[in-house]
């Protein structure tokens, strides 16, 4: 079976606390309890070969996530292959969102399961900014080598 592909964006600013990462929580009811390793960068799922052009996908999804567009200097990181081999493909880019106006694309899903009731969930419930020693610890253990090739990148290391 061919990997999964997602393409995303590593988001930074320094504030007061030094080097801080944007991460997004990933809405819906399996998720609402559930806090350390479970926050994401805003990514999103894409075919290579029909969408050629990651980067492309990777500012859509950010969009699509926070409801707000991003601009920058997107730094290419070297592409991750996580615990359940999707290929996730990542631009590290300065940028200060303001996370009180993330506003979510939504999906629907049956629940509770099995009752035949469709609801409809934000696919991602919230966004914080973190120190990114922080934020190795909220984020899925996947992606935390994301996290470190920024630290590196920007010499915080």
């Amino acid at each position: 079976m061919p990997s999964k592909h997602s393409a995303g964006l590593v988001v930074h600013r320094r504030g007061e606390k030094g080097l801080e990462v944007l991460l997004v929580h990933p809405g819906g009811p399996y998720w609402a309890k559930k806090d350390r390793g479970a926050w994401s960068i805003p990514k999103g799922e894409f075919d290579p070969i029909e969408e050629t052009d990651a980067l492309l996908v990777a500012r859509r999804e950010f969009e699509e996530e926070t409801g707000q567009p991003i601009a920058g200097d997107f730094v290419p990181l070297k592409e991750i292959r996580q615990a359940g081999g999707k290929i996730v493909r990542a631009w590290a880019v300065a940028g200060d969102l303001d996370v009180s106006l993330v506003k979510s694309n939504s999906f629907t899903m049956e629940w509770p399961p099995r009752s035949g009731n469709l609801r409809s969930f934000p696919e991602v419930d919230r966004a914080e900014w973190f120190p990114v020693a922080e934020a190795k610890e909220r984020i899925l253990q996947g992606q935390r080598p994301l996290l470190e090739q920024l630290e590196a990148l920007l010499g915080d290391g």
